[in-house]
């Protein structure tokens, strides 16, 4: 990557532009894009920057752009020094804490006091950084010392398979597996857990991996019900999945669902609760919903 495009927008409307561009099912792979602070005294100023390895044309200024929707700020063509960039992508994202967890990517040292994951950079979604999926941590973390017990988990639209991870080390003895339906997550998966000392299989402890669309898959379908469905994808995917999910869950079982804006809770959680799941928490993170059901 030799070049690159920089928006400068505060924090709620960077992160806006990043779940615009995980719902973009036909997005170029060679437009990389990271989201972060400016600076950790300044929190809410954000900048989002789209790494390309070659002049960016007029054609990915308008990809950019088109993410902040109508009011796009102005983006800023840099070209990039002669270093390796990913690396210094990865120095620029911070460590997360949620709950009892501690995500870093390889250039921060562990916290031995916490439940620690080492996920890189300019990977697949999930990597901790999103209000989502830290939200998620969080809430895992409240389930657990609430009590639940979760003996059959399924984590369907992983990304970096980290909310897979963590609840495999919240209950070790639980069988577990992974979904997304993209092919690149596959290996990401994979290669994270061999990362993390996550064991990869079908038995109990293990993690399987396979790449489906929402539950349209024999393996996913098969090893239904589940005593936890985790499903941090979008709104609208989470609306459709309302039904399979209900299939998947068992008797007082329990759906953790994320992706979502706040302004479209209610819109989902009407349809859960008409397919019989009730809340059991919510939690917001910026301007995202959080939501544990349980099924009556």
């Amino acid at each position: 990557m030799t070049w690159k495009l920089v928006a400068r927008a505060p924090k709620a409307v960077v992160q806006a532009a990043l779940a615009a561009h995980e719902a973009i099912d036909e997005w170029d792979p060679e437009i990389v894009l990271t989201g972060s602070e400016v600076a950790k005294d300044k929190p809410d100023k954000w900048v989002l920057e789209a790494y390309l390895s070659h002049k960016p044309r007029k054609a990915e200024r308008k990809a950019v752009a088109a993410l902040f929707g109508k009011r796009a700020p102005k983006l800023k063509a840099e070209k990039l020094p002669d270093t390796d960039w990913v690396a210094e992508t990865q120095k620029a994202v911070a460590p997360i804490r949620a709950g009892r967890f501690h995500v870093h990517t390889p250039d921060y040292p562990a916290e031995r006091d916490m439940v620690d994951f080492v996920i890189p950079a300019a990977q697949a979604f999930g990597t901790g950084q999103h209000a989502t999926t830290a939200g998620c941590l969080a809430m895992l973390d409240a389930m657990k010392r609430r009590g639940v017990v979760v003996r059959n988990l399924a984590d369907v639209g992983t990304g970096t398979g980290l909310l897979a991870f963590a609840a495999l080390r919240l209950w070790p003895g639980a069988r577990a597996i992974a979904s997304d339906i993209d092919p690149v997550c596959e290996a990401t998966v994979v290669g994270n857990a061999l990362l993390n000392a996550i064991p990869l299989g079908t038995r109990a402890g293990e993690l399987a991996m396979v790449v489906a669309e929402g539950m349209d898959d024999a393996i996913l379908a098969g090893r239904a019900p589940y005593d936890l469905v985790i499903a941090n994808i979008l709104a609208g995917p989470l609306v459709a999945l309302a039904a399979d999910f209900t299939d998947a869950v068992a008797p007082r079982g329990h759906l953790l669902l994320a992706g979502l804006l706040e302004t479209q809770e209610a819109a989902v959680r009407a349809v859960y609760r008409t397919a019989g799941f009730r809340l059991a928490a919510r939690l917001v993170e910026g301007d995202w919903s959080i939501l544990w059901l349980r099924r009556r």
